[in-house]
């Protein structure tokens, strides 16, 4: 037995110590607060409570794996693990067949954990449905996605979805502190010590990630056992971490996030949020032409003709970095953003586009009235096309009172200028319009 003993945690000090550091049971786990704890459902499912189908949607390094692992554990059930990168439709069929083996031999349940779900195509995730209907295995999916655009709707509806959050600092802090101190999982045995400030800096590198920070303390232990050392210090840290790699996914929900963050920074009239989730895209691999499209539709649709040289800006900016590249093309891209940002706003032109269009779907097809046709034969002539229509520049002022929407429309209001910007003067000279048109058709005394 003690050889049997010493084999099996022989095995144990060569897994990573992410792996080894794994909480084993909810006293363990680190953080999800809102998940853990007094009255919360985790802590109902582990202390007896039914075991309902899951999907674990978080970053990475949040503890979606070991959550699994530890409310399978709870009532024995038996873990099968599947990666939606790795397997196929084949591979859920044979976890099905142990588990009707497992149930109708031993009785015992079966929990699948899913990892990456979400890159399950429809077909493959459909097959998971029946099985999941019928109570085949209860399970657990985890996803760094958002559920509700990549799981399939009946899918979905048969879990309940679990939000993990990136791990706090404090709760980062006590996870370093346990690993130097833990002599028998962790790193105890090697006297490692940390400062604040080194402390602070690892957990600001590593992003929310405890498998990444669990990582990043591996490979500093082995620098320093090299040199002879005991103190994690700047350098060593730097040296293993290399290059932070930001958390963004270019397809997924960090993506969509961190553009929607820009654009609201933008519409809000904050610069330095605005170059901060700029830079932020930028640092992480984004297309610098993906931004630039979107500055350009915001010109339009959040400032429009409150700064006509939005536009011109946004475009310039776009010329000027397909004209240049990188790295100078940052500076056009970050100019049009603080210019963008600190612009004047409006949404008039997405509000009447969205009025003109509501307009066009309900009365369909309007005719064009005769005095707006161009009479070019003499059939149209005699037709009327033309007839009356009066020409602005023969006027003073460029302006003459007329109609020119379709007689059903008549006194239709669709664009309505902000009292921002340049707008206010387009709304004051909109007004001295309308007050001559008015004062045109009055009658005469």
């Amino acid at each position: 037995m003690d050889l049997f003993r010493h084999s099996a945690d022989k095995r144990k000090l060569h897994q990573p110590l992410a792996e080894r550091m794994r909480p084993t049971n909810l006293e363990e786990f680190l953080g999800q607060e809102h998940l853990i704890g007094e009255g919360k459902l985790v802590s109902h499912i582990s202390g007896g409570g039914e075991l309902p189908s899951l999907l674990l949607w978080g970053p990475p390094g949040t503890g979606k794996t070991t959550l699994a692992r530890i409310l399978a554990d709870r009532d024995g059930s038996i873990l099968e693990y599947l990666s939606a990168v790795m397997s196929g439709v084949k591979d859920i069929r044979a976890v099905m067949a142990r588990a009707v083996e497992r149930r109708d031999q031993y009785g015992r349940r079966t929990v699948l954990f899913l990892d990456e779900i979400h890159r399950f195509s429809k077909s493959q995730q459909d097959a998971l449905l029946p099985h999941v209907e019928a109570g085949t295995v209860t399970l657990i999916g985890a996803t760094t996605e958002n559920p509700s655009f990549e799981v399939n709707g009946a899918l979905l509806s048969r879990c309940r979805v679990l939000r993990l959050e990136g791990l706090s600092d404090q709760a980062l802090a006590s996870l370093v502190r346990r690993t130097l101190a833990d002599e028998e999982r962790g790193l105890g045995s090697r006297k490692l010590q940390i400062d604040e400030d080194c402390l602070q800096t690892l957990l600001h590198r590593t992003g929310g990630d405890a498998r990444r920070l669990l990582g990043a303390l591996e490979i500093i232990a082995s620098l320093l056992d090299a040199r002879g050392k005991t103190v994690i210090d700047g350098p060593s840290i730097d040296e293993a971490l290399q290059q932070r790699s930001l958390q963004y996914d270019k397809a997924g929900e960090e993506h969509y996030g961190v553009v929607s963050a820009l654009i609201k920074s933008m519409r809000g009239s904050d610069p330095d949020a605005a170059c901060y989730w700029m830079t932020r895209m930028l640092e992480a691999g984004e297309d610098p032409k993906f931004i630039l499209r979107r500055l350009v539709i915001f010109a339009s649709e959040d400032i429009g003709n409150a700064d006509p040289q939005a536009l011109s800006v946004a475009t310039s900016a776009l010329a000027a970095f397909q004209f240049i590249g990188l790295p100078e093309g940052v500076l056009p891209l970050t100019q049009a953003v603080t210019y963008l940002a600190c612009a004047p706003k409006s949404n008039s032109s997405l509000t009447a586009y969205a009025k003109a269009r509501t307009i066009v779907r309900e009365h369909g097809a309007l005719p064009v009235p005769e005095k707006l046709r161009n009479a070019v034969t003499q059939l149209q002539k005699d037709m009327g096309y033309a007839k009356d229509y009066k020409y602005p520049h023969n006027f003073g002022g460029n302006y003459v009172a007329e109609t020119y929407l379709p007689e059903a429309l008549v006194g239709t209001t669709i664009y309505q200028p902000a009292d921002s910007g340049y707008e206010r003067t387009i709304k004051e000279r909109l007004a001295s319009y309308q007050k001559a048109a008015a004062e045109a058709h009055e009658p005469e005394d």
